[in-house]
């Protein structure tokens, strides 16, 4: 069994928009004081600070007057952000993140329930302290019941529901083909049997509307109608491209998978990529890592094959043809003839085809 979570947007009675709006408060406000109270713990005084200490510093919170309006929500997500405070320190001290930071008032929020804190009945989501169902626009059907559900608002006010479900994936039908895949700005993905996915670049897309748009909010004074009215169309220009990247790598990744049954593809390092201040930009909006992400759970859902190469093969300098390797190759040629065979080569259709290679040997060899 595998777990999938299935997200939907939905709108909010003036009520529930109210009691959800109030439960990211207390969320914000129990997840900053307890950081900050392990924080001062661990530089005062040496203590490190776990997650039954956490809980037990909430219950002492809830019991003070000045935060007695904690009780006024569901206990659920409150719980659940100690929870997700303990795994981000875990991730910090394991060097896979930073240090945790604080929540901030503006922007996006969520709050997470267990099953303690909702009810699901009849295709009806009921979150607890509200007696409305939630106004879901429901897109597609879910295989089970959710065990867990996270609500969520983004910059751009919108209302969204993710339940997390558990589901039984169905491999694909077999098929007999390998594709090597080499990742690039010109083309997003470019296959050792000749497709190219071109690039929508959204970013440039509305560069010119998101400018504007910044420019006029600049002009707002700080805190005012005006400014908020501002902020919020920045914001939907900025979903938009969001969305629009996200669209479009899912259906890239969704044909690849389908299409073939073992994909090679590199293993880049996108983090120390984007330093390079002039392609940082382009880097971020081709979205290279999460392209990776869906590959790597799709292929393991439906049955495929995902091996990665090692990022130091020169996929790019190496001729497919016989092997040569030239000693150097300027980004700028995309185009280049072997010293060795005089094969005329294209810089990606070539390290596509190679990354393909590279990847049957290490599948042959057992890795």
């Amino acid at each position: 069994m595998k777990e999938r979570a299935y997200k939907y947007r939905f709108y909010p009675t003036p009520e529930q928009a109210s009691l959800l709006g109030q439960t990211f408060g207390c969320v914000r406000v129990v997840y900053n004081s307890i950081l900050k109270w392990r924080t001062d713990a661990y530089y005062k005084d040496g203590e490190s600070i776990n997650y039954n200490s956490a809980s037990s510093k909430l219950t002492e919170l809830k019991k003070q007057p000045e935060f007695s309006w904690l009780n006024d929500v569901s206990c659920v997500p409150l719980q659940q952000s100690l929870r997700h405070q303990q795994t981000a320190f875990a991730n910090f001290f394991k060097g896979r993140a930073k240090y945790p930071t604080f929540k901030k008032k503006r922007g996006h929020q969520s709050a997470e329930f267990t099953k303690s804190g909702f009810n699901y009945k009849d295709s009806k989501v009921y979150v607890a302290k509200s007696k409305e169902p939630l106004n879901i626009k429901w897109s597609r059907e879910l295989p089970s019941d959710p065990t867990t559900i996270t609500i969520s608002k983004d910059c751009a006010g919108r209302w969204f529901v993710s339940l997390l479900c558990r589901f039984e994936p169905k491999p694909l039908p077999v098929v007999n083909k390998t594709v090597g895949i080499d990742l690039g700005l010109t083309d997003i993905a470019i296959t050792s049997d000749g497709f190219k996915s071109g690039n929508p670049r959204h970013t440039a897309k509305y560069a010119t509307k998101l400018a504007k748009a910044q420019k006029r909010l600049a002009k707002k004074k700080k805190g005012s109608a005006n400014f908020r009215k501002a902020k919020l169309r920045v914001a939907k220009i900025q979903v938009k491209i969001g969305d629009c990247r996200r669209d479009f790598t899912h259906k890239l990744t969704t044909k690849l998978i389908n299409e073939n049954q073992v994909i090679s593809c590199e293993s880049l390092s996108v983090k120390n990529m984007v330093k390079n201040p002039k392609l940082a930009k382009a880097i971020s909006d081709a979205n290279w890592g999460e392209f990776v992400r869906q590959l790597t759970y799709k292929a393991d859902w439906f049955g495929r094959t995902l091996v990665q190469i090692d990022k130091w093969y020169p996929s790019s300098k190496r001729c497919h043809c016989c092997g040569h390797v030239v000693d150097s190759l300027p980004l700028h040629v995309r185009h280049w003839v072997c010293p060795s065979c005089e094969s005329k080569l294209d810089r990606d259709t070539n390290a596509a085809i190679n990354i393909k290679g590279a990847g049957q040997a290490l599948l042959a060899c057992g890795v």
